[in-house]
């Protein structure tokens, strides 16, 4: 008789999860991978400072702990600057080059702190009734301007505690402000002051100070809510001591990143289409603070950069941008020539961060077999320094990694990167597992297989099978016309690019065909589900927060432009195209036994989507269990339940795939 499961994983995990076996890489081994970020070169770029986060868990905590270290650019010498169970987030140095600040809750609100760079105790730079979201020094270091939302008022409190709070949607929207505050003022003054007012809420990150410190530009949205900040924003340049804001970039296109050259006659920022797509594409543009001249530079490879910043000389600007399985930099001539590459197509150079003078750089690298640390370089060419050693795991067996590329049904080109099994012997067909990514304009790169997930890569290899980790159409990485090439079309050619992906596995003798199985998250997630209403190859599926009727979601997503966009119409102008590519109303006949697991509090696909798909399974007696996951947004947050959604994934698959006998409690 087949069992259905509705789980919701409260117990203490380490009482039943396995033992770490030293020849085998485990989700537990995963979970002692640190995470290195922000990784900030000093003024004069002979120290650097980045962040290390570890999993905490224990009897009554489950965090990520995030702390500073301290490290010289040669990478002779590095010592933890933060400590304590508060984290410490998003170093940045004064200009001067005697203070570094981060981000701290120690007195429960987050707020801006610092500390000596000689050593010494921190200081509390600003003292807010919400929460600090980002921050940045003014240029002389006398001033800090951070962002806030606007916190909750004495009659809001008092209301909810009379249980008087009834609310109407969209009737009460907390904006984030601009502020700015004094370093070193008295205890009053740490508040700071409100710069910006009206609707307009300030984008976190997306604001910079003019070099002489007299105004500062940033990019804003009408609400905080993420359907209008990823689809309308503009630019405005605020005075700092009047309040006085003037519009700088007010087209129909999404502008935003600004960063003023360090001359302050232009500031850069990046500009999409008009209007706005949701697969998005733009391009570097610079403007003088008057508004005036206005021009875009050269077009990067897959027309999404992130600006990094300006160089030293003010005659480039670096950008960081995806490009097939590697993340790279670029410099951006400002007398629109063509871009140049400055990082290598063989090293990942992640979260890349300048320092305030333009002389060097900070970033993270890492491979499918290295572990990710933090790393150093001039900016005049790649001479990268690793500066950090925070991983300490031992040295177990995985699986070896290369990026291989197959022809689809209708000719497109297609990459991914396929992971072989421990001890693989060529020619041996194994069983395999392929992951779909998120976005759809996500993309598989090159980064540690051993790093926690839900899909844990590195145990899959150890317990024998190959990882295939297709990009199909819709990705980001391989230029505009390949990431819009599934616009109308989900489910469509993005569907036979994995599955002429796993043929080509098979073809190349690594893939068992009668020992597969799928999974992914999120946009992974709705193409798992829609994979199971296709074909019957699979022998289990994963869906991770999935959306398996495009109508429901849209309806209920913090994103309801998001599918409209790629489908031409709402759902009540083309229903036929809604429904076509929805695997609810497909998804008769389905046997394949599948796993689903939720965040409880995910609002991008709201765990509705997961009910309907466990019911639509459920009353067709299909073997499927599903995890809620509390507290857990759209990703899994909490170190116990990323454990428990390993173990769950492995377990599943180990019980459907290689027919071995499951663990109870992990599957019900």
């Amino acid at each position: 008789m087949l069992r259905h499961h509705l789980l919701l994983p409260l117990m203490a995990l380490l009482l039943f999860a396995p033992a770490v076996d030293a020849q085998e890489w485990t989700p537990e081994l995963a979970m002692q991978v640190k995470r290195v970020g922000a990784v900030v070169p000093s003024p004069d770029g002979q120290l650097v400072v980045y962040q290390v986060g570890s999993a905490i868990m224990d009897e009554e905590t489950s965090e990520w702990r995030t702390h500073i270290h301290l490290a010289r650019a040669d990478g002779s010498e590095s010592r933890q600057l933060t400590r304590g169970e508060t984290s410490a987030t998003s170093p940045a140095w004064s200009p001067d080059g005697r203070w570094i600040a981060f981000l701290s809750s120690r007195t429960e609100k987050r707020n801006i702190w610092r500390i000596p760079v000689d050593g010494g105790e921190a200081e509390q730079v600003t003292d807010v009734t919400g929460s600090v979201g980002s921050y940045r020094w003014s240029p002389d270091g006398t001033r800090v301007a951070f962002t806030m939302t606007d916190p909750q008022t004495d009659e809001e409190a008092a209301r909810i505690r009379e249980h008087d709070d009834a609310q109407v949607v969209d009737g009460d929207i907390k904006m984030s402000r601009l502020y700015v505050a004094d370093v070193g003022a008295e205890l009053e003054g740490r508040s700071g002051r409100a710069i910006t007012e009206g609707t307009m809420s300030v984008a976190a990150g997306g604001f910079d100070w003019s070099p002489n410190g007299r105004a500062i530009v940033f990019a804003h949205s009408p609400s905080p809510k993420a359907n209008d900040g990823y689809t309308r924003s503009d630019l405005a340049i605020v005075d700092v001591q009047t309040g006085d804001v003037s519009d700088l970039a007010t087209s129909g296109a999404r502008e935003s990143g600004p960063r003023y050259s360090r001359d302050g006659r232009w500031i850069a920022f990046n500009k999409s289409d008009d209007p706005v797509t949701w697969a998005f594409m733009s391009d570097v543009h610079v403007i003088a603070p008057d508004g005036t001249g206005e021009r875009a530079l050269g077009s990067t490879f897959d027309r999404q950069p992130t600006i990094v910043g300006w160089a030293a000389d003010d005659r480039s600007i670096l950008v960081s941008e995806a490009r097939g399985t590697i993340s790279q930099l670029s410099s951006v001539p400002v007398d629109g020539g063509a871009p140049r590459d400055v990082s290598s197509a063989d090293m990942m150079v992640s979260g890349a961060t300048l320092n305030v003078s333009g002389s060097h750089f900070g970033f993270v690298s890492q491979s499918p077999s290295d572990p990710p640390e933090a790393f150093v370089s001039a900016t005049g060419s790649l001479s990268p320094v690793q500066v950090s050693h925070a991983q300490t795991i031992p040295a177990v067996p995985m699986g070896r990694s290369e990026v291989v590329r197959w022809t689809s049904d209708d000719g497109m080109a297609v990459e991914g990167l396929l992971t072989y099994p421990v001890g693989y012997r060529a020619g041996e067909p194994v069983p395999m597992v392929v992951i779909v990514h998120g976005g759809p304009t996500g993309v598989f790169t090159q980064s540690f297989i051993g790093s926690a997930g839900s899909y844990p890569i590195a145990a899959f290899t150890g317990h024998g099978y190959a990882v295939l980790r297709a990009n199909p159409r819709g990705s980001s990485g391989y230029g505009k016309d390949f990431r819009y090439a599934n616009y109308g079309d989900w489910g469509g050619g993005d569907y036979q690019d994995i599955m002429t992906g796993v043929d080509a596995m098979i073809d190349r003798g690594v893939a068992d065909p009668d020992r597969l199985g799928v999974m992914g998250w999120s946009y992974g997630g709705y193409m798992t589900s829609w994979i199971i209403t296709q074909t019957d190859r699979f022998k289990a599926a994963s869906v991770g927060a999935g959306l398996p009727n495009l109508m429901s979601f849209s309806g209920t997503a913090d994103v309801p432009d998001f599918v409209v966009d790629y489908f031409g119409g709402e759902f009540w102008e083309v229903p036929e195209a809604w429904q076509a590519h929805s695997a609810l109303f497909n998804i008769e006949g389905v046997t394949t036994p599948t796993l689903i697991q939720h965040g409880e509090q995910d609002r991008r696909v709201p765990i509705s989507q997961a009910y309907e798909l466990r019911n639509a399974l459920y009353r067709q007696d299909v073997d499927v269990t599903m995890v809620v996951y509390p507290r857990q947004p759209h990703g899994i947050q909490e170190p116990k339940l990323q454990l428990d959604a390993m173990h769950r994934n492995l377990s599943w698959f180990d019980r459907w795939v290689l027919g071995r006998n499951p663990d109870a409690r992990l599957i019900g």
